[in-house]
């Protein structure tokens, strides 16, 4: 065994990385070298004489696992670094059950259905599995089906109701394909290996160190698979992550597996790395202040040795259309006074929704910018099912807007008559809109089917006929045509999760208000208002995750991530912690979510609260969210929007609003 060089490790990390043997536990927390010891501790493994091809470290994304790969690539001999394995969960699930998959009924040849092989099957398995009278949305069966998996219930369960009857087809379907899902992956993984202690045993012989990243997002199952793969006596496994950013228990994620890890490994060594290389001593007190008031959680201060740094500011604002418009001048006069690359900046927050005005503001000033973890506003489905709607009416004669609307939500116009539409109005030399309003069409359908379109077309036609009418209010007859037939519930019931449904809502809501907004500066309607939309979406500008410019970004896809300047808005009661998390008695996590969100910032830190805010198409009066009383303390301001205003003007301020002013001219 050799002498192994630490590089620049600090003691914690040290201790962690040069373990021995028997069960450890890294906590791990923001912004502490997570990473860095991970791969310290493989290349100390090798160093020791343990077998590179024997360390296997799961992961949760592909991105990790090459990031772990490359960096073990520079500590030990390259050959040692590509023997090692670095895997997602289902990837090792996945050479699991290539071995030994027909010990459990299946060929070892499986196929792996993904989102659209699962989703055509389920809808296949509906038709024949549901009398005429029987509905279950595919997206809901298929919500339940995966949620069913993760929770350990097979398709015997729940016996005499529709889902579990959909279930028990979609998974005899499944079979007879030779086929799998990715939920079937663990499953089956866990099942094989519990059932067949031999093909566990070979597979722990194959692994004599077992790490685990991000363990705070694991869930029964997959605490389950670790239990079963740690090998030694006690088991060799070490697992890394941090209690206070556990922010994914809405889809499965069991922070009492890391909590409570003494009862599934007793006796580990546990170590606390708690220096911080990412904040500033002021970012990461009110962290610490913050995530205290939490009851159910493995101590940990954070601290840095950079001394002080800019005040946390938190900020009082009018409204939401004051809050973008205060943040995205911010940026520009804080880029411009530091001479800053755009990149430097993210704004941070709770619900996609929220994005719009920012993106709206973003444009109007010319600033670069990149929408990660998330659709742009316009191409979210939801906006695109309306903006389909809006265009049909003014032009009946687009097919493909036409296409996309008929059945959403469903009205009972079936595919096969929409084929049989699309084929007369290629022999009639129609649109579809005229072949559906065709008495010759109308009588080779069904009388169903026949009164279905008709519903559908007067619909149109009478809405198209009102929203031509000058001045007519746009807006408020979109919502009304929306409200008929029934867009909002059905879009709601084809939600995966309560969180979806309420995030989908809320950006039609936001739809309708940019609107009627459009109708309120301008003066030609609807058109117009496509017209715009429609040019600002052609821009040239790289709009992919890779692009250059400023960061727009849920809470829940930052983590991971750091940015040297972050804006944190709608810091409201009611959106943080949200209303539902009161009812569900998930406010702890809401909290490790704010957390997430403010250990985000390296230099400097703004939150941004509301004193009112449009919600489902009116403005409400808001709250601060009781959060920020819990962070309040040595190095956080307090200011509000109006005494911002009220300010003097420096000299580089008067300049910025000569060059506005010249820009609009311009312009």
């Amino acid at each position: 065994m050799s002498r192994f060089r630490f590089f620049d490790l600090n003691p914690e990390q040290q201790d962690a990385a040069s373990h021995e043997h028997g069960p450890l536990l890294i906590l791990a927390g923001a912004g502490t070298g997570k990473t860095r010891t991970i791969t310290a501790r493989i290349a100390w493994l090798i160093s020791q004489g343990v077998d590179p091809a024997k360390i296997m470290a799961v992961t949760f994304t592909n991105k990790a696992a090459r990031e772990m790969k490359d960096r073990i690539a520079g500590m030990v001999d390259p050959d040692q670094a590509k023997a090692v394995t670095a895997s997602t969960f289902h990837a090792l699930c996945v050479r699991i059950l290539r071995g030994d998959a027909n010990r459990l009924g299946y060929k070892n040849n499986f196929s792996i259905f993904d989102e659209g092989d699962q989703t055509g099957l389920i809808k296949k398995v509906i038709t024949r599995v549901c009398a005429k009278d029987e509905k279950i949305d595919h997206n809901l069966a298929k919500s339940l089906i995966s949620k069913a998996k993760n929770s350990g219930l097979n398709a015997s369960t729940d016996e005499n109701s529709l889902a579990g009857a959909v279930y028990r087809r979609y998974q005899e379907e499944l079979h007879s394909l030779n086929a799998m899902d990715f939920d079937d992956l663990l499953v089956q993984a866990v099942k094989l290996m519990e059932e067949h202690p031999e093909v566990r045993d070979k597979w722990r012989e194959r692994i004599e160190q077992l790490m685990v990243d991000e363990f705070q997002d694991t869930n029964g199952l997959q605490l389950r698979m670790v239990g079963l793969l740690a090998s030694g006596d006690p088991p060799n496994v070490c697992v890394v992550g941090d209690d206070d950013q556990s922010i994914y228990g809405w889809r499965g994620a069991d922070v009492s597996n890391i909590l409570e890890f003494e009862r599934h490994f007793p006796n580990p060594k546990v170590i606390r790395l708690e220096q911080n290389y990412r904040s500033t001593n002021a970012i990461l007190g009110a962290a610490n202040r913050l995530i205290r008031n939490n009851p159910r959680r493995r101590g940990k201060n954070l601290w840095s040795p950079q001394q002080g740094g800019e005040p946390v500011r938190i900020i009082a604002v009018p409204d939401d259309r004051k809050e973008a418009e205060f943040i995205v001048e911010e940026i520009a006069a804080h880029r411009r006074s530091q001479n800053l690359p755009w990149e430097h900046f993210a704004i941070i927050y709770r619900m996609n929704a929220q994005s719009r005005l920012l993106e709206e503001n973003l444009r109007k000033h010319k600033i670069p910018y990149r929408l990660v973890g998330g659709k742009s506003f316009f191409e979210r489905r939801e906006i695109k099912d309306i903006m389909a709607y809006m265009t049909a009416l003014l032009n009946p004669s687009d097919d493909q807007s036409l296409l996309r609307i008929i059945n959403t939500p469903p009205r009972g116009i079936g595919a096969t008559t929409v084929e049989l539409a699309l084929a007369h109005s290629v022999e009639h030399r129609q649109s579809l809109y005229e072949a559906l309003r065709h008495d010759l069409f109308l009588e080779t359908c069904t009388r169903k089917a026949a009164d279905a379109i008709k519903r559908f077309t007067d619909e149109l036609e009478e809405t198209r006929i009102r929203v031509s009418t000058p001045g007519a209010p746009i807006a408020e007859i979109i919502s009304t045509l929306l409200e008929n037939c029934d867009y909002m519930e059905d879009m709601k019931r084809t939600c995966k999760t309560p969180d979806e449904a309420m995030n989908r809502e809320e950006n039609v809501r936001e739809m309708i208000r940019a609107l009627d907004e459009y109708q309120k500066r301008a003066k030609d309607g609807l058109q117009g208002y496509l017209d715009e939309v429609s040019l600002d979406r052609e821009r040239e500008e790289d709009k992919a995750e890779t692009a250059l410019g400023v960061t727009l970004i849920t809470m829940h896809a930052a983590k991971g991530l750091e940015f040297p300047h972050v804006h944190l808005i709608g810091v409201e009661d009611g959106f943080l912690p949200h209303d539902r998390s009161k009812a569900e008695g998930t406010v702890d996590e809401e909290r490790r979510l704010f957390y997430v969100g403010i250990t985000r910032a390296m230099k400097s830190l703004i939150i941004t609260w509301c004193r009112a805010r449009v919600k489902f198409g009116s403005p409400m009066h808001c709250l601060p969210s009781p959060f920020l009383q819990e962070i309040k303390g040595e190095h956080v301001e307090e200011e509000t929007y109006e005494e911002i205003m009220s300010r003097p003007m420096g000299e580089e301020d008067i300049m910025a609003q000569f060059a506005k002013l010249r820009a609009q001219l311009s312009g």
